[in-house]
């Protein structure tokens, strides 16, 4: 741009003017007055060689001024012209001078720390193991309040444990029954377009039956019950340590534990079995309907047969996993709702923890179980 644009001159209550080679600022140079002095200061075309900044106009300078002083006579020293302050006062200069002092810290933003993937990995390995100290230490103390209440069981809320078996047992009655009953038929259709095809259409109780007692009536009701009532536990609990009614319990002599998790505890092991053997016949009648639809197997025939194929000890195999079930779904879904903290996230981001946690471990459990009883020939 010429020179005749150089020599513009901007004049504002709070501002600047430029005459040649000479700038002069006036007003109060504060936070609240200075959105379109920035602007301003953006578009101007400055002449080459020395320039003059005349401060005297200047009533009023906060760091926010000073700053924009700064950065602009950075800018133009970088541009390579020769800059000198005229008319400054010793509080303003005093400023301008911590402004500079500081703008080392400033001008390049610190970059965030990024681990490495081998950091990474050991740092959520620590977290993880950490957590798993953590829930043994949990399971401890749970056991000691268990063992407490056992010996003085006048002390155990037996009205919070009904209330839980309500919860936890007759409510989950309907989707544990009608999801066993929908395996039930997938099973024995299955397995009878199979066995059609070699005549041996009565075997299909004995895949009916086998399966579900020994292993899917146990294994889906658990899966059920973590993502319906662990979650609930922990939801539960994760917001009462949001409104901290947690705390509240504990100023005044409450133990959490035996007020929030025994009674669950206990309610939960009552209730998975009888939602299994529950799972248990509806199965078996799933799988006796399709039988019959399916493979002209009538009722008589496929219950006569599933009392050859079901011995009492697979019967009892599948029901005497469900106590140890319950005792892992509960006892997840407490513990991760006692790590909440801060807000509702941290409640829903426990409760998804606590379904996943409670599925893997049953299933690590029942594969255990497993193995055992393959090696004790159960």
């Amino acid at each position: 741009m010429n020179q005749a644009r150089t020599q513009t001159q901007v004049k504002h209550r709070t501002g600047f003017s430029i005459e040649g080679s000479r700038a002069t600022c006036v007003g109060d140079w504060q936070a609240e007055a200075l959105h379109d002095v920035e602007k301003q200061l953006s578009r101007v075309d400055w002449p080459a060689g020395a320039i003059q900044f005349d401060l005297g106009g200047i009533t009023s300078l906060d760091t926010v001024g000073a700053w924009l002083l700064h950065r602009t006579m950075t800018d133009l020293d970088a541009g390579g012209r020769q800059l000198s302050l005229l008319n400054i006062n010793e509080q303003h200069q005093m400023l301008l001078d911590l402004v500079e002092g500081r703008s080392d810290s400033t001008d390049t933003p610190p970059k965030p720390y990024v681990p490495g993937l081998l950091e990474s990995i050991g740092r959520h390995t620590e977290s993880q193991l950490l957590q798993y100290l953590e829930f043994l230490a949990f399971i401890g103390k749970l056991a000691l309040v268990s063992v407490q209440l056992f010996l003085r069981p006048w002390r155990l809320r037996w009205g919070l444990v009904a209330k839980e078996l309500q919860s936890a047992g007759v409510n989950a009655l309907p989707i544990v029954g009608l999801l066993a009953f929908l395996i039930g038929i997938v099973i024995a259709y299955q397995g009878g377009i199979v066995l059609r095809d070699y005549g041996a259409n009565i075997y299909v109780a004995d895949i009916v039956g086998l399966s579900m007692v020994r292993e899917l009536a146990p294994l889906i009701t658990a899966i059920i019950v973590a993502g319906r009532t662990g979650s609930a536990y922990t939801a539960q609990i994760g917001t009462m340590m949001v409104t901290e009614e947690v705390d509240a319990l504990r100023s005044i002599g409450v133990a959490p534990l035996e007020v929030l998790v025994v009674p669950k505890v206990i309610a939960l092991i009552i209730a998975l079995p009888l939602l299994t053997v529950f799972a248990d016949v509806m199965g078996l009648f799933g799988g006796m309907i399709m039988a019959g639809s399916m493979l002209d197997l009538n009722a008589s025939t496929f219950i006569s047969r599933l009392t050859e194929a079901i011995s009492m000890n697979s019967y009892l195999s599948g029901v005497g996993k469900a106590p140890v079930f319950a005792a892992i779904i509960a006892a997840v879904g407490c513990f991760q709702g006692f790590r909440v903290y801060g807000s509702a996230e941290s409640v829903g981001r426990q409760t998804t923890i606590s379904v996943v946690q409670s599925i893997f471990l049953v299933i690590i459990v029942d594969a255990a179980f497993s193995v055992a009883f393959s090696k004790l020939g159960i």
